[in-house]
């Protein structure tokens, strides 16, 4: 069928056979489906969906469009672990290392952050001489020797869908739910990976506001990783406030290392666990959850997971002194407490605002041409539940830019909700789906 003929039946409700779909993609790819066909086709799927056999089809054609990695000469059940994106989320800069510790090879192609939430590319961009542009062999070699590579999607890898990402961040159609799906799933099938663990975020910082759309889109992931033959799992975890403490880049890999070190806050903690021991279940390294916990704790306690940190940091060009040294990593000029206007109890933080208030200050970009600041961002001083007195620091705010103190202030302070009682405590693992 030519394009014309698949967009008006897609946009009339009809189920599109897979071997046009797969031309429809490749031609797309190649550029004769031009980005205004490709943008009618995106809102027709964004009104009318794709059956399980149109998703499963739309998925493997943008696997296929370009080099799908063979690891098999790594030895081991290669596990990753994705993200759907959130504030405060630097999950991925404790698990991999800790993973790798325990034997369970990480290959890792991750993202950089855009709008509110952050990129695991960017925040390990903040690590001096850390570098995520290395070649596919340089990837191989990596996760054979070392247990683990984490860099970014490669123009070889799923081209597809990094022209189709693109096209759809400028024509409304990024929150449609078998589209997040076949971007997300074919990059990963793409890495190489036997298995993999998903991190679907649910809340007000989150692009799943509610736990009926999370399941949806981990259902949806998770069959499209059945039917390629790759194990997968799914947790549903908080977003409601921000992850951890620290929000921005390097203040994220500080708080990772101390994660390592079983020095970083509960919330954050808990999940990295709770993720890093599905991965070790999925590799074979633990028969379950308890048994996957006392491997992850002896490799914090022994020192052999922030060792593991090191020596990926180092594999790619980056200074492990930065990581036994904390105060190597870059650092704001200034430090400006957000002070409470009021007695009470933190009872929300509205997590995308403080996302979007770090992204003023720097630490986020608005479009992609802009440049970060690693240095800045925010402390959490308070969560959801503290008691707080008026005068006493929300948030400290670590600043390099002066221009935008006052607006990134009341921001923040307009994201706080105090009240007279704590609320109830909300589950940080909403659900497995698996």
């Amino acid at each position: 069928m030519r394009p014309y003929e698949l967009i008006k039946a897609k946009r009339d409700g009809q189920v599109l056979q897979s071997p046009d779909i797969r031309a429809f993609i490749d031609a797309y790819t190649k550029g004769d489906v031009t980005d205004y066909q490709m943008s009618a086709m995106c809102m027709a799927v964004f009104f009318r969906g794709l059956n399980a056999v149109e998703l499963g089809a739309w998925t493997r054609a943008m696997l296929e469009s370009g080099e799908v990695l063979d690891l098999s000469e790594t030895k081991g059940i290669k596990v990753d672990k994705h993200s759907t994106g959130g504030v405060g989320d630097k999950v991925s800069l404790s698990l991999a290392p800790l993973a790798a510790a325990c034997g369970v090879p990480v290959p890792m192609i991750s993202g950089r952050g855009l709008g509110h939430t952050g990129g695991t590319l960017d925040k390990l961009e903040s690590i001096p001489g850390f570098r995520v542009d290395l070649s596919v062999a340089d990837y191989r070699r990596l996760v054979r020797d070392v247990g683990c590579c984490l860099i970014g999607q490669t123009a070889t890898l799923a081209p597809a869908d990094k022209k189709l990402y693109a096209l759809r961040d400028v024509t409304a159609t990024v929150d449609c739910i078998p589209l997040i799906a076949s971007s997300i799933m074919s990059k990963k099938m793409a890495e190489g990976i036997d298995a993999l663990v998903l991190d679907v975020k649910v809340g007000s910082g989150a692009f799943m506001k509610t736990l009926d759309d999370a399941r949806t889109l981990a259902r949806t992931m998770i069959g499209i990783g059945n039917e390629m033959g790759k194990k997968v799992v799914a947790l549903l975890t908080d977003m409601d406030q921000p992850l951890g403490r620290a929000v921005g880049n390097s203040l994220e890999v500080i708080e990772a290392v101390e994660m390592l070190r079983r020095q970083a806050p509960a919330d954050y903690t808990e999940i990295t666990l709770a993720l890093t021991s599905e991965m070790l279940v999925l590799g074979g390294k633990a028969k379950d959850d308890a048994e996957a916990r006392k491997l992850l704790f002896a490799a914090m306690d022994s020192g052999a997971a922030e060792r593991k940190f090191c020596e990926i940091v180092k594999a790619q060009g980056g200074d492990p002194a930065a990581i036994t040294d904390l105060s190597k990593l870059p650092r704001a000029r200034t430090l400006v407490p957000v002070l409470a206007p009021q007695d009470g109890v933190v009872t929300a933080i509205a997590s995308e605002a403080i996302g979007l208030a770090a992204m003023m200050l720097g630490a986020g970009r608005a479009k992609s041409s802009d440049v970060i600041d690693p240095a800045v961002g925010f402390m959490l001083e308070k969560k959801v539940g503290d008691t707080v007195k008026k005068g006493e620091a929300l948030v400290t705010m670590h600043v390099n830019d002066d221009a935008r103190v006052k607006e990134v202030t009341e921001r923040v302070i307009a994201a706080y909700a105090l009240g007279a009682k704590a609320p109830a405590q909300r589950p940080l693992v909403l659900e497995r789906i698996g």
